[in-house]
This record gives C-alpha cells, structure tokens and sequence, in this order.
C-alpha cells in the first residue's frame, strides 16, 4: 500500500489521463508535497497532435488539487532514443517496443533525474505496478498490470519510485476520480504509441522508411502478390500485403519468414505450416536487466513475449554468456526485436530483447 510520508516531496508524472490524476490526487491526500510534471515529447506533424489537450487536462487536475504544475520538455530525447531507435530497428526487419524504451529513457530515464536534481524524493506515474520489499510486483488488477513494459527499471531507484494505483482495480481508480472530483474523471484510456496517440504502425513508419515494392511468396518459393516493404512487416502479420494468385483455402494468409535483403515475404494459410513455422521453442535474449540485480538462480520460471499475454512455462539458462529460453509450449509469433519479460509468479524478475528463435 501507499505509504504516507508527510512533506516528501514528489514529482509525478501527469499524462491528463484518469490514472496518473489519481495518482497525484492520492499522493496528497497521503500527506506528500505534491508537484505534477507534464512530460512534452516530440509529436510528429502527420498525426493528430493532443498534447494540448492532454497538457490543459492535466492542469485542470492540478488546479483542482490545487498543487503546482510544471512543463518538461523532453521532445529531443524522445526523438532520438525511442522513435529513432524504433525506425532503426523496424528497418533492420526486428520488432521493438517503444513503449518499453520510453519508460526506461523518458519517464525513468530523463524525467526521473530531472527531478531528482529538483529536489524531489520520488517520481510517480499511474502505472499499474507495484514495489514492495525491494521487488517489482504485477499490478492487483492483472487485467491492466503493465509490469512487462517495466523490466528495465534499476533496484537502486525503487526508493524513489512511487505507483500509487498499483494496488487498486481499474474500477476503483475510475470511482476514486469521481469522489475526488476531478475534472477528467471520464476521460477514455489512451491508445497507440506511448505519448504520441493512436496512429497505425505502417502508417507512423512510411512517413521515415520509403516504400519499397517486393514479392510475396508462398511456401513453395512461388510469386503470388506483392508488398510495399518487407521491413513494415512482422512475423505472424495477415494483413497489409496483396495477394494477386490464392490458392482453393480461403483461410487468410500469415507471414511465416522474411528475407530483408531480397525484400521479400514468405507467407502461408495452410494451418499446419503455420503452426510449424510460426511456433518457437526456444530463443535468445540480450541487453538483458535483472531488477534484483543478480540473475535467477531458479530455472523454471513465467515469461511474455507480449503485453497482456498469459504467462508461460519456461526453462532459463545460459550459454556462452547468452541468456537462453526454453519455452514448455511452443511461442506463435516470437520476433526478434521483441521483449520478452520473466517473472517468478507475480514478481518481475528483469526482461531482455529477443536477439534469435528456433522454430520447431
């Protein structure tokens, strides 16, 4: 739960959603001397901009609790380290996760020592996370827990993270913004990419990677449609490519290989080379962090290798210096680029990158 510090001082993140203005609201009911932090990041001139809207909400909510607001512009360093990195990485025919790259460069990267060097004793965000006892715990409500974009967060800093929603169900934090009458308290969840909004991936990426006209193929290494890149596309994608030649099975088509070089695309909708070329057993991991500090010493543990899905079976050991996965049931759609993200029941041990997989 929440401890209250009286006259702490800490900075929190404020998005002008619900979550992040509970979090403030009961950061001061909590006794704590409260600063909310609107964190400007670069928005690209093709997409809607909302960083307006969203800034003057949460000054609304601010105002309303009636604690001091600032502005941190941090566009530059959102630029370079999580949307450059992601067309880097989309280029090179990997699968990144910008959402993870924002929260360890900008809200527990940058914003975290920006504040730190104002004086703040924490940083919070509206994360449906939790710490306690030195460890990073899944959210109570497993429904929105967002511990997988977490694993990167150093043990070090936990004495001065705050998550104040952490231990409450949605449904609460949505019934604590209306008791505590904030201005927002209606306001729709956020969607799409962290802080930019809601924008299609192709679509984000065509206005930096040039379109570049490749084949479809299928299985057989035969011509049967066409594509715009094989860079936009990732393992396990049915849609976004022409097929011009179908075959007698009307089930849709998914990537099963690329080959960035030769730009082309291999696809299938045969169910049984789908599951046989989709599925992996085991993969390596990279720029791994433990957020214990030291590596497990258990080896059957729980991973993702996406948000929201069901923990899996694993097996971890490692091998020339490599982290490697052994999964217990075979991974659809497992692409280098990705992060995978191990847990030992509802602790969060740490994560890493997904550097190769096996097929079966």
């Amino acid at each position: 739960m929440l401890r209250s510090i009286s006259k702490r001082k800490v900075f929190v993140g404020m998005s002008g959603g619900v979550d992040s203005s509970v979090s403030a609201a009961l950061l001061k009911k909590g006794g704590y001397d409260v600063t909310g932090v609107f964190i400007k990041v670069w928005q690209p001139d093709f997409v809607e901009c909302t960083w307006k809207e969203d800034r003057r909400d949460a000054m609304r909510v601010a105002a309303h609790l009636k604690i001091p607001f600032l502005t941190l512009d941090l566009e530059r360093e959102y630029k370079k380290e999580v949307v450059d990195y992601m067309i880097r990485e989309y280029k090179k025919g990997r699968t990144p996760n910008p959402d993870v790259m924002c929260n360890k460069e900008i809200k527990f990267g940058a914003f975290f020592d920006w504040a730190r060097k104002k004086g703040a004793d924490f940083i919070a965000t509206g994360h449906y996370a939790r710490i306690q006892g030195g460890k990073l715990l899944e959210g109570r409500d497993k429904s929105k827990d967002q511990s997988y974009f977490l694993w990167s967060l150093k043990k070090e800093d936990f004495n001065h993270i705050l998550f104040p929603v952490g231990d409450f169900e949605k449904l609460e934090v949505r019934k604590m913004a209306k008791k505590f009458d904030l201005p927002n308290f209606d306001k729709k969840d956020s969607q799409g990419l962290c802080f930019i909004g809601k924008v299609e991936m192709k679509t984000f990426l065509k206005n930096f990677l040039k379109e570049k006209k490749g084949r479809v193929m299928n299985e057989k290494r035969e011509v049967i449609g066409q594509h715009d890149g094989a860079f936009f596309y990732t393992i396990g994608q049915r849609h976004g490519f022409e097929i011009k030649k179908k075959n007698n099975h009307s089930s849709p088509y998914y990537v099963i290989k690329k080959d960035i070089a030769k730009n082309i695309l291999i696809v299938s909708n045969k169910e049984q080379i789908k599951r046989e070329k989709l599925a992996a057993k085991e993969c390596y991991l990279t720029e791994v962090n433990w957020v214990g500090l030291k590596e497990p010493t258990k080896p059957a543990l729980l991973g993702r290798i996406r948000y929201r899905q069901e923990k899996q079976p694993l097996l971890l050991s490692k091998k020339n210096k490599h982290f490697h996965i052994k999964f217990k049931n075979p991974q659809e759609g497992l692409s280098s680029g990705q992060s995978l993200v191990i847990y030992d029941g509802e602790t969060c041990l740490g994560g890493g990158i997904i550097e190769s997989a096996n097929r079966v």
